[in-house]
């Protein structure tokens, strides 16, 4: 990932976003720490996009059509030692 300081990253805002389109993130730091990273809209897509509930995974899963028996405590509470 290439790094821009703020300044320069703002005088060549083209540029950078010519790369992260072409080169990947781009970092941008301000002082020496990263602040901010330009990502290209198909990235950002791809990585916010929902690809379905914790529930689908598991159908999916080769677990999927497992049974699972699950044994709870009733009790209304344990005992603790103070």
């Amino acid at each position: 990932m290439r790094r821009w300081q703020l300044q320069a990253a703002k005088a060549r805002l083209s540029e950078v976003l010519r790369a992260s389109e072409t080169s990947g993130p781009q970092e941008i730091t301000l002082r020496g720490n990263g602040v901010a990273v330009v990502l290209a809209k198909a990235d950002f897509e791809r990585l916010s996009s929902r690809r379905g509930s914790f529930v689908d995974f598991m159908r999916r899963s080769p677990f999927g059509g497992l049974e699972f028996k699950v044994r709870r405590n009733k009790s209304a509470a344990r005992r603790v030692k103070l």
